[in-house]
C-alpha cells in the first residue's frame, strides 16, 4: 500500500525500506535472471512484461517457464504454480491477524506485493499483531516500506532483462540466464564487507588463473578467498568479527 500517503508517510515506511536494502540487490539479480529467461524461452515482449508485472512470483514464474516453452497442457501449468506458491498460504495465515482490520481491498493488494523476505523482515520486527491503531498503522507501513523497495527492485531488474535479452546472441540460449542466476546467488549472500571482499578475491583470482587446465581456476579462486578472509578476519577485534560474519 506505499501508494497511500498514509503508509509512504509514516515513519515505519522509511524503516521497511532500510530493512529490506541488503537483500534488494539479491532480490534485483533474480528479477534480471527471469527477464532473461523468459525471452529466450520463447516468450513475445509483451508476454514476458505482463508475466513481470502481473504474477510478481519469482519461483513459480522460473517453474512454468520451461512449461510454457514445450507447449504443457494450462491445468499442468497452473498445478505446478501452485504447488511452488503454496507456502504464500501459511504467510497469509499468520499476516491475517496483523491486516484482517483493513479493508478486503487493500488485504489483497498487501498480499499481493508481500514476497518471501518482506514477510521474513516484517514477522522479525513485529512478531506479534498488535490491537492498538496507532502500532497497527506502523506495522502495516513497515511491512509497506519492505515490499515497496522488493518489488521496485524486481519489477525493474526483470524487465532489464527482458530488454538484455533481446540483445543477447540467441546461441547463448539459457546458460546466460543460468550465469545471471548465480550472480542472483552472489549478490544476496555478499551481504556483509567480509562476504563482499570473498566474492571480490575469489572473482579476481578466478578471472587471472582462467588458462589452468581442468577448471582448476576455480579452485585456486576459492583456496585464495578463503585464506584471505581467515588472514582479514583473525586481524579483525572481535565486535568487527561478529558483524562481518
Amino acid at each position: 500500500m506505499f501508494f497511500l500517503p498514509s503508509v509512504h508517510r509514516h515513519p515505519q515506511f522509511r524503516a521497511g525500506i532500510r530493512s529490506s536494502s541488503s537483500v534488494a540487490p539479491g532480490i534485483a539479480a533474480w528479477g534480471l535472471m527471469t527477464g532473461v529467461a523468459m525471452i529466450k524461452s520463447g516468450m513475445s515482449v509483451t508476454e514476458a512484461v505482463a508475466m513481470t508485472m502481473w504474477v510478481y512470483a519469482g519461483s513459480s514464474q522460473l517453474a512454468a517457464i520451461p512449461l510454457l516453452a514445450a507447449g504443457a497442457p494450462a491445468w499442468v501449468i497452473w498445478a505446478t504454480a501452485l504447488c511452488v506458491n503454496l507456502r504464500f498460504v501459511v504467510f497469509s495465515l499468520h499476516l491475517r491477524d496483523y491486516l484482517m482490520h483493513l479493508p478486503r481491498w487493500r488485504r489483497l493488494v498487501n498480499g499481493f506485493l508481500t514476497a518471501d523476505m518482506s514477510y521474513a523482515l516484517f514477522t522479525q520486527r513485529y512478531p506479534a499483531p498488535s490491537a492498538d491503531p496507532a502500532e497497527r498503522a506502523a506495522q502495516e507501513a513497515f511491512l509497506a516500506g519492505n515490499y515497496f523497495l522488493t518489488w521496485c527492485a524486481w519489477c525493474s531488474a526483470s524487465l532489464a532483462g527482458i530488454a538484455v535479452g533481446n540483445l543477447v546472441p540467441s546461441h547463448w540460449g539459457l546458460g546466460f540466464a543460468g550465469v545471471l542466476c548465480l550472480v542472483g546467488i552472489v549478490c544476496s549472500l555478499a551481504n556483509t564487507r567480509l562476504r563482499l571482499v570473498a566474492a571480490l578475491v575469489a572473482g579476481a583470482a578466478a578471472v587471472a588463473t582462467y588458462a589452468l587446465p581442468l577448471k582448476l581456476n576455480v579452485v585456486v579462486a576459492i583456496t585464495v578467498a578463503v585464506l584471505a578472509c581467515l588472514w582479514l578476519e583473525g586481524r579483525m577485534p572481535a565486535a568487527a568479527r561478529e558483524r562481518a560474519a
